[in-house]
């Protein structure tokens, strides 16, 4: 989704057109490599041999290699045509022609074509229809369940649908709003409570809560710590799953701005809560990117060993946000969106920040493993800068605690978050008014 992000984020400021293909059938286009022989169908009799078996020429689904062969017929057909495939995401193809560029996303079957060619990306849909059974589905507007609006101002992706019906099965409807989505002095790890009966319902709505992070990085924190109870959910737990559920009520339409204002440079944030988690004390990281003003990556992890010191624990945190910008650097290279400058991280601990610009700094540095140095190979090398950021200006800060109210609305104004359908006056007909699909959000 990462990946998804970022491509659409480029496309709003570089003004690329977007389409969408579907292939009918996918899995039925591969070629199998390996013998495989399968039963005979039901209905079908062989008068002449009774155990007789089918030998496969072609993929069918269910088959474990199906996804494989059907990746490898589309890949040939798009290197035949010219494209190169991306080596920061190999679900990425690009086209460069002169001035001619144009990228293609896959997700198994679904397809994004974007770029600056209008008649190429005619010509190359033409060739895709030769290739295989495909639907032309036009202009971008729904993706894996995300509905994607475009105007002048960029490119707005919400889940607004898949909430309601989130909201809808759980029965609450009718129910009050909640704020904001956990309290902030929560116990939730320390619950003793009794446990569900029917520990599936909490299973299934989480589950689904989780694929909402593709659109609200305002619930990644609380649904980081929810996941952590699948195994054995309480009664603490299923109530806080309905508080999420009631913040949704309140904020269905919300979702990120990928603005077509934007300058296309990398800004990263790290925080870290140290021994956030009160039953192993590992500390929780969070980082959150953007692409100019447009959030393209953000993710609450928990630390895999104990810190000794809040300077290790913002260290560690450091050193996997740098693995993510350089990952998002390479990334933005096959987009042909190359990043000269070094990409500003920003960090709110003075004792990381001179870890980082010398790690023989005294002796905290002793707790802190070998590959966390990969910051001052970053460093050095000129991909990334640190900075330092004032503790209420840190973004990611939402990613690693449970924040009150005002501090929630705060952090929340600032991450990119836009929610259409809490304007006061004018409401979405005026905000997207030259949209032909205003409809998704009616």
């Amino acid at each position: 989704m990462t990946t998804v992000r970022t491509f659409l984020s480029v496309a709003a400021a570089k003004q690329w057109e977007l389409h969408q293909m579907d292939v009918n059938n996918a899995f039925l286009h591969g070629d199998l490599e390996e013998e495989v022989y399968m039963q005979l169908p039901p209905g079908f009799r062989n008068n002449e041999n009774r155990n007789s078996v089918c030998l496969l020429k072609k993929s069918l689904y269910g088959l474990k290699q199906a996804p494989r062969c059907w990746f490898a017929k589309l890949k040939g057909a798009l290197t035949q045509y010219g494209f190169k495939e991306s080596h920061s995401d190999y679900s990425m193809f690009h086209l460069r022609r002169g001035t001619s560029e144009i990228y293609i996303l896959v997700y198994v079957d679904d397809i994004i074509i974007g770029g600056n060619d209008t008649s190429g990306i005619a010509q190359f849909k033409q060739y895709l229809g030769e290739c295989f059974h495909i639907k032309d589905l036009g202009s971008l507007k729904y993706f894996l369940g995300i509905e994607v609006a475009r105007n002048n101002d960029g490119i707005f992706l919400c889940q607004r649908k898949y909430t309601l019906d989130i909201i809808s099965e759980v029965g609450y409807l009718g129910s009050q709003p909640a704020a904001f989505p956990i309290e902030q002095q929560h116990k939730l790890a320390l619950s003793d409570g009794p446990l569900l009966k029917e520990p599936e319902r909490y299973r299934r709505l989480v589950g689904r809560l989780v694929y909402l992070l593709a659109t609200r990085p305002d619930l990644t924190y609380v649904i980081h710590v929810l996941s952590q109870f699948m195994h054995s959910p309480r009664a603490d737990h299923w109530n806080c799953a309905l508080r999420v559920v009631r913040y949704l009520k309140g904020t269905p339409g919300q979702g990120v701005l990928l603005s077509s204002e934007c300058d296309l440079k990398l800004y990263g944030w790290c925080d870290s809560d140290w021994g956030g988690c009160p039953l192993t004390r590992r500390s929780v990281s969070g980082w959150f990117v953007t692409l100019g003003s447009s959030p393209i990556s953000w993710k609450t992890k928990k630390q895999k060993v104990a810190a000794r010191s809040s300077a290790e624990a913002e260290y560690r945190c450091m050193a996997l946000t740098v693995k993510e910008l350089e990952w998002l650097r390479h990334l933005m290279a096959d987009f042909g969106v190359s990043q000269r400058e070094p990409t500003d991280l920003h960090c709110d601990n003075e004792a990381a920040l001179y870890i980082a610009a010398n790690p023989v700094f005294h002796e905290r540095t002793k707790g802190i493993e070998i590959d966390c140095h990969n910051v001052w190979d970053a460093i050095q090398a000129g991909d990334i800068r640190t900075q330092k950021v004032h503790t209420k200006e840190q973004l990611a800060d939402v990613f690693t605690k449970a924040l009150g109210c005002r501090e929630f609305e705060n952090m929340v104004a600032k991450l990119g978050i836009w929610n259409p359908h809490a304007q006061l006056e004018g409401g979405v007909s005026e905000i997207f008014g030259d949209l032909d699909y205003i409809g998704i959000y009616l």
